[in-house]
């Protein structure tokens, strides 16, 4: 890239920030109804597997709008797009917070899961546009830091103000929010330095896209990437976007307020570990071994919560911390599956790595709760189903599974040593 002026390097530096408090949001959003599972269960009268329909609607958006965000930047630019993801997401969070039913809740929650989906491939697009290439994965990782500040968010703070003022207040609030940074970054975020804007924007060909993204699916060694995000990325998403507290409060019989620290000390350590694995496997010069040992020790932590066994509080914590760090680990997934595909293809290789978590956590969310609807003995409080630790386990043994086959498949990556190894046929 060309050189900045002195004002252009401040200009980016406070475009970028702007767009990082949208992606907290953005992470706020994806795991709040965890926070306010039972307030939500009570509201609307639902069972497990509605509250995992509502919660999951996120991610089947999310997981839809990955590659097609991809080529909207390129083409509209991330100005415009993140504009409209402010204005979509911020009339969803309202509709959210207003709804009388479950439809409305429905409706709300897919508006939100739409609106922020195009943030963080919006994000990546300025980051690659503005900063110089050599300040990309440590831009990224400084980024995904920032935006686990929404998990951490979602958690315990989410549950206090939520009971202190009540949940639909919250909602309204994050609306109001998403419009006024969506104000911001048409007015602050330029697509690219000035002289970049004056070039021609790309055009696609339909049939060329097509054929891209038929090739980095084709291609054998994208899978086990895939397979590997999919397993831990799903699990987290999963019990973390929404059964991580009631499961706390029900088989643990942990205190509400306690429950949902363990949550934000669960996306705590996710924060952290997102900047200290992908620094180390870089500085190791390998990425394989690093993830077999950060998701076999995510698949270990798992069989603990299976066993609902009791322990003492901290220990407890002490877990969810150390899980948070290892769940970090499938961020190595997106360049495992960027360095085995043509360098020209890496956005839409990454994006399809990253649909498999999104694909797994909008599946399993209903399916879990359907399951231990199963075995729920009509037990209810406050207006919300109660389930004994046998139904619990059942739910919890799901996402376990997931969380192992993830594991299993890292055997299958192939080692990179952090470099393109992509040979055309």
């Amino acid at each position: 890239m060309q050189a900045l002026t002195p004002e252009q390097m401040r200009r980016r530096w406070i475009a970028l920030g702007v767009v990082a408090l949208a992606y907290i949001l953005s992470f706020f959003q994806r795991f709040a109804p965890a926070g306010i599972a039972p307030d939500l269960a009570a509201a609307f009268q639902t069972s497990a597997a509605s509250l995992g329909v509502l919660a999951a609607t996120y991610f089947y958006v999310y997981t839809l709008m990955q590659v097609p965000t991809g080529i909207l930047v390129d083409t509209l630019g991330p100005r415009r797009i993140l504009l409209l993801g402010g204005l979509v997401g911020g009339a969803g969070s309202f509709l959210f917070g207003f709804a009388p039913t479950l439809e409305w809740a429905l409706v709300g929650r897919t508006m939100i899961g739409l609106g922020v989906s195009v943030t963080f491939i919006a994000m990546l697009k300025l980051v690659a546009v503005w900063f110089e290439e050599g300040r990309f994965a440590t831009m990224v990782g400084i980024c995904m830091l920032i935006g686990n500040l929404g998990s951490v968010l979602a958690g315990a703070p989410l549950s206090a103000v939520a009971q202190a003022t009540g949940w639909r207040g919250v909602f309204i609030g994050v609306g109001i929010a998403s419009l006024v940074l969506g104000a911001l970054c048409w007015l602050i975020v330029r697509d690219a330095p000035a002289s970049a804007e004056a070039a021609p924007k790309p055009h696609f060909d339909r049939t060329v896209i097509l054929s891209s993204l038929l090739s980095v699916v084709k291609n054998r060694d994208t899978w086990p990437a895939i397979l590997v995000n999919t397993g831990m990325s799903g699990a987290f998403f999963t019990f973390a976007g929404l059964w991580a507290t009631p499961y706390l409060m029900q088989v643990h019989g942990m205190a509400r307020s306690v429950a949902t620290t363990h949550l934000s000390l669960w996306f705590g350590g996710f924060a952290v570990g997102c900047l200290f694995i992908g620094g180390l496997s870089d500085r190791l010069g390998r990425r394989k071994p690093v993830l077999i040992a950060a998701s076999h020790l995510y698949g270990s932590i798992w069989l603990i919560w299976l066993s609902c066994m009791t322990m003492p509080v901290s220990v407890s914590y002490a877990l969810f911390a150390l899980m948070g760090l290892s769940t970090a680990g499938f961020s190595l997934t997106w360049a495992c599956s960027k360095e085995v595909n043509p360098p020209m293809l890496s956005g839409m290789s990454t994006s399809v790595a990253n649909m498999g978590g999104f694909l797994a956590g909008a599946l399993l969310q209903p399916f879990v709760g359907w399951v231990m609807d199963l075995g729920w003995k009509g037990e209810m409080v406050s207006g919300a189903r109660v389930y004994d630790v046998e139904a619990w386990r059942y739910g919890v043994l799901v996402v376990t599974i997931c969380a192992i086959l993830g594991a299993a498949s890292c055997w299958w990556i192939k080692e990179t040593r952090c470099r393109n190894i992509w040979q055309a046929p």
